[in-house]
């Protein structure tokens, strides 16, 4: 019976993945204008940031769409087809639950934050336009 599960939503993940993809190109926003080295000091900030991330989950989409639109070039790691991320995530936070931002501070102490509603909520007030 799991057998049959997995192979239903793993063909349902292949049948609707690239419809998706599309969605999120078609629906993609304008990112935010920020003066030149107000966007080079957010560009340096999100050096120490890591989305880890499927790419058809749908949370992700919301998450990378608000990263778009924040105008934010986060690292973004395929935690879905690529072992070593995967790994790196299971390793980190104990879980392998996508999307999750992987928050590195000065000091090299990692913070892994789940859910795609509480990344926004981050990402928006650590860099939102005001």
């Amino acid at each position: 019976m799991k057998f049959i599960i997995r192979s239903f939503f793993r063909t349902l993940r292949i049948v609707l993945g690239p419809f998706m993809q599309v969605w999120e190109f078609v629906t993609r926003p304008k990112g935010v204008v920020r003066a030149p080295e107000l966007q080079q000091a957010v560009n340096q900030q999100c050096q120490s940031l890591v989305l880890y991330q499927f790419t058809t989950c749908p949370f992700c989409i919301k998450v990378r769409q608000e990263m778009r639109r924040l105008s934010l070039p986060i690292e973004r790691r395929d935690a879905q087809h690529h072992p070593q991320n995967r790994d790196e995530l299971l390793q980190g936070a104990d879980t392998v639950k996508v999307p999750c931002l992987r928050i590195t501070d000065a000091h090299g102490q990692s913070q892994w934050l789940f859910e795609s509603g509480a990344i926004i909520s981050y990402l928006q007030g650590r860099f939102a336009v005001v």
